[in-house]
């Protein structure tokens, strides 16, 4: 019965002696990130489209050109609206230092009529992560 006393006392020693002073190996879990692997940052060529006079019904789309023009590869995670009648479409696939790419967005006028105005929220990897697009649309209807 005393040695096994001695042994928690001994175990339990050793636990506060490596843990509880703050010293001992606790640096080696910490991830490690190295700067030399650079940064991608996306550069839109325009961050906004106007359709001008659209038929309501009609179904239209843009291309927003952009870059990158960091130093190591761009990837577009999402890329969101403010409403279901405009979708994006883009590559998922990594875009390497100094290469273009396009992101199609296509907006439907059905059930649209007047000024429109949509948001489209590009999240990617980029040093600055978040870009935000404007398209825009006068919908006219028959009457008009």
């Amino acid at each position: 019965m005393n040695k096994i006393l001695v042994l928690l006392i001994v175990v339990a020693s050793l636990v506060y002696s490596n843990c509880g002073s703050g010293k001992g190996n606790l640096n080696d879990n910490k991830v490690t990130v190295r700067s030399d692997t650079g940064t991608s940052k996306i550069i839109f060529k325009e961050y906004e489209h106007n359709f001008g006079r659209v038929a309501e019904g009609e179904k239209v789309a843009c291309l927003f050109e952009f870059e990158n023009s960091g130093t190591s590869d761009l990837v577009i995670y999402s890329a969101t609206t403010t409403c279901g009648c405009t979708v994006p479409e883009y590559s998922t696939k990594p875009l390497a230092p100094g290469a273009s790419g396009t992101l199609e967005v296509l907006f439907d006028t059905s059930g649209r009529e007047g000024k429109q105005t949509k948001t489209i929220t590009v999240n990617s990897n980029s040093k600055v992560p978040v870009a935000l697009l404007t398209i825009s649309a006068e919908v006219v209807t028959n009457n008009n």
